[in-house]
């Protein structure tokens, strides 16, 4: 694990740096700063660090990892001064739950596979979140969670007690209805309930995913990235034949999606 004497000695200076801006006489920026100012900064920075490791970029990985720590630490500082637990009680807090939650390794529990260590997982989770209060069946999804990736989580839920899809077959059927839905709507020319098909639509693609086992977010995060190669692919050849994106015929960059494909630009 490194050296943990000057992980700590680090830790306790950024500690340092993060309550002499949060001073009197600190940044009135940072000091004006509420946790809800700071869960953009921390999205953002966790995506970054996603794309470093995506990328396997160490020096990029070793970056967004001190913004990412940097910004729970911001959140845990005004919680502090708040609700009056500090970093301390947040470190504490989860080694006790990672302790719990491996009673194969720091109990006398026995396990034989994997598997069988991620049920025991789940179980335990489950047993710790019954003694919280609750406030429905979906109360442990973020809502804040990208939507397709909170949309699996929820039918996924769902499914565990048996409401969902017999076949693949249906849900096909239910994208087919639901598309047909959409286009009565924009036939009619109605905005709000589009709106609220093109959901419904989405929602039944969603599903089809998760029933056969894809990650809808990944697919469609992967299709994004296959799009934007491809259209880098047209930009470039566009710039070769001395033409900008903004002066090309919708026919010239036709032309060359249809070649960026055939060539499997972007997989």
């Amino acid at each position: 694990m490194g050296d943990r004497a000057e992980a700590g000695r680090e830790f306790i200076s950024l500690l340092g740096i993060l309550e002499k801006l949060r001073s009197p006489g600190g940044c009135p920026w940072d000091r004006q700063q509420r946790k809800e100012d700071i869960i953009k900064y921390l999205l953002d920075e966790a995506y970054e660090l996603a794309d470093a490791v995506a990328e396997n970029a160490p020096d990029a990985i070793r970056e967004e990892l001190g913004d990412l720590l940097y910004q729970i630490l911001f959140i845990s500082s005004i919680a502090e001064e708040e609700s009056g637990f500090d970093i301390a009680g947040v470190l504490a807090l989860v080694s006790e739950k990672m302790i719990r939650r491996h009673p194969h390794v720091f109990d006398s529990l026995t396990v034989n596979s994997i598997a069988e260590i991620a049920d025991n997982w789940v179980r335990i989770k489950n047993e710790q979140e019954n003694n919280h209060e609750k406030t429905g069946f979906f109360n442990r999804i973020p809502r804040s969670q990208p939507a397709l990736a909170r949309a699996q989580k929820v039918t996924q839920r769902a499914a565990t007690v048996g409401f969902d899809w017999s076949t693949s077959g249906e849900i096909l059927e239910k994208i087919t209805e639901e598309l047909k839905e959409l286009k009565e709507t924009a036939r009619l020319g109605q905005p709000d309930l589009m709106a609220k098909e093109a959901g419904d639509l989405l929602f039944s693609v969603m599903n089809f995913c998760r029933f056969i086992g894809v990650d809808a977010e990944k697919t469609l995060q992967e299709t994004t990235s296959r799009f934007i190669a491809r259209f880098n692919y047209l930009e470039e050849k566009l710039a070769r034949e001395g033409k900008t994106l903004e002066a090309a015929t919708l026919d010239d960059m036709n032309r060359l999606w249809e070649e960026a494909k055939e060539r499997g630009v972007g997989g």
